[in-house]
């Protein structure tokens, strides 16, 4: 894999709003009512210092190329599930080598120094990288639309 560092992402950050234009891009049609500025300035809140929530980025020099977020919530169908892993995105000429695994894994590092011992993520389309990475199927359901499976992760300290 080239180098690749996974970095916090701070809310001042010169690219918060290129990270948060592809999450809108891939996802704000999950959120009605949403415009392109009002996801950013809801992406910058999510750029916390530590535990819940987070966002990470998987950099290639200065160059953000992936990301991944623990949020206290993702699903406001489910608000009794909590944390979730939400915005797992790496650009597409950059998939393929194992970016989108080491940002689930800093994520579940996340979670874990946070006192969580499992943690939740939905996916209409991505059943399979999870379950290598060792989520569960938890339930299959539509939302918003889309058909799509809440997964399960348990966690080890």
């Amino acid at each position: 894999m080239r180098d690749i560092t996974i970095v916090r992402l701070i809310p001042d950050s010169d690219h918060v709003d290129t990270v948060a234009s592809w999450t809108f891009a891939e996802w704000g049609h999950l959120h009605p009512g949403s415009t392109a500025d009002s996801y950013r300035e809801a992406f910058r809140r999510e750029c916390g210092e530590g535990g819940v929530p987070s966002v990470f980025v998987a950099m290639h020099g200065n160059r953000p190329v992936g990301t991944a977020a623990l949020l206290a919530e993702d699903m406001d169908s489910r608000p009794e599930l909590t944390p979730w892993l939400a915005s797992v995105f790496v650009l597409p000429e950059w998939r393929g080598q194992g970016i989108a695994a080491r940002l689930i894994r800093r994520v579940e590092e996340e979670a874990v120094d946070s006192g969580f011992s499992q943690f939740y993520l939905y996916t209409p389309d991505q059943q399979g990288l999870y379950r290598r990475l060792g989520w569960q199927d938890l339930e299959e359901l539509s939302y918003r639309g889309e058909v799509v499976t809440i997964m399960l992760r348990q966690l080890e300290a």
